[in-house]
Formats: structure tokens, sequence, C-alpha cells
């Protein structure tokens, strides 16, 4: 497949990173499998996520990942042609099993497909509840889920908080990719889904722990409530 968009976009991506001077600590890139289908698995913290996601992939074995993205993104006059060029993969939420089939035909040809299992920014920066489709596809295309998490990228660019690139230069931004889970253990989508979280959860724990303390006299926003931080507190599940 021809990557006459992709690879520019990537270049472009690294080369603002680099002006940004971001300490990316980029970890687990022995889990990035050098060939064949697998769901890639990413919290959601900001508006960078996609870039940085793709880090370990292309450094480490100069693969691609195909993304999942609402709608909406391919039909802007600016975006769109961009997600086309770079073969991502639009999600129509009124008709979500096309975007599923897409997936897992994309999946079976070995590509890497990324999704986001939140389907949103949480403003906690803490795991809202995954949706299923993760799970679903890696059974049926019988892939293995490669869980990633980004932390400190909220510090950058992030939903609902003003954008200011200056204060971001130097920002540090951890990418920790986990070990791939495999599809026998995805076959019961709620179970599957339950693991997945729970693997998330752990590597994202790990993560928080080892990231820098924030500067004195900086204001803990993008930290969680528990953490120390001053962002919302995640909502309450509904009781079952």
């Amino acid at each position: 497949m021809a990557e006459y968009v992709y690879r520019p976009v990537i270049h472009t991506a690294l080369g603002l990173f680099r002006a940004l001077r971001l300490r990316l600590d980029v970890r687990g890139e022995e889990h990035v499998p050098a060939d064949g289908g697998a769901v890639v698995l990413i919290n959601h913290v900001s508006y960078l996520d996609f870039a940085l996601a793709g880090v370990p992939f292309w450094r480490s074995q100069r693969r691609l990942v195909r993304f999942m993205a609402k709608k909406q993104v391919f039909d802007h006059r600016v975006s769109g042609p961009l997600m086309r060029g770079m073969h991502h993969i639009p999600v129509d939420r009124s008709a979500g099993a096309g975007s599923l089939r897409e997936a897992v035909r994309a999946l079976g040809a070995g590509e890497l497909v990324g999704v986001f299992p939140e389907a949103t920014i949480s403003p906690s920066y803490c795991l809202a509840p995954f949706k299923s489709g993760a799970a679903r596809m890696a059974a049926e295309a019988d892939v293995p889920v490669i869980p990633l998490v980004l932390w400190g990228s909220q510090r950058i660019l992030t939903k609902g908080r003003p954008r200011n690139l200056r204060a971001a230069v130097g920002t540090p931004v951890s990418i920790t990719v986990g070990k791939p889970v495999p599809a026998s253990e995805l076959r019961d989508s709620r179970a599957g889904t339950e693991l997945l979280q729970l693997t998330m959860a752990e590597i994202l724990d790990d993560a928080q722990r080892r990231y820098p303390a924030p500067p004195p006299g900086e204001s803990p926003w993008w930290l969680p409530a528990h953490l120390g931080g001053s962002a919302p507190e995640p909502p309450t599940p509904p009781t079952p």
C-alpha cells in the first residue's frame, strides 16, 4: 500500500515534537511485533494522542497504525483528506457494524488498528469505562491486543484547556507499550473488556508513579485528584 500521505505526516509530527523539545520516555518497544495484525488499545488524555501513540511502532519497526476515529473527522474539509490518505478507519456511531467489519478486514490483512476504548477524553484523566469493540475485533480476527498508555500529553493540548504551546516546551511525556493480550483471553467480550481495562489501569498506575513531579508553583490541573491534583473526579458509575 502506497503511503504518500502517512509518512510525511509522521515526519511532520516528529519535527513538532523536536521543536517542542518534548521529553519522550518510550518503554516496552520490545512488545511491538515486526509484522502481523494487532489491535493497539490506547487511553485518551489529549488531542496529540494519535500522533504520540504511533511513535513506538514507527521508531522500532517502521510500522503504521490505522486509527479508528469518529466519522466527523473524515467529513472535515482539512482533516478528512489526510485521514483518508493515511487509510484510517471512520467510525459512524449510527452504523457501528460497518466500522467493525472494516477494522477486522484490516487486522486480517496484517495491519495494526488503533482504538481509543474510552471514545473521548475524560476530564479526570482517569480511565473511563471501556467500549467492548477492541475485544470483539481481536477475537474475530484472532489477533492480540497491544495495550499502550500515554501520560503527560494532557499538559500540551487537551480538552477544555487553552492552547499554549510555549508553556508545553520541554514537557515530559510517557509512552508505555504493554505485553500483548492474546485473542484466546478475549473470546468473551465482556470478560475480555474487563481484562483489558484492568491491564491498562495497571500500566497507567505505573506510568503515573514514575512520572516527574510538577515543578514548584505549577498548578496541578493535569493531575487526577487521587494523585493530589485538581482535575475533576471521575463520575460515579451507575448502580447495576
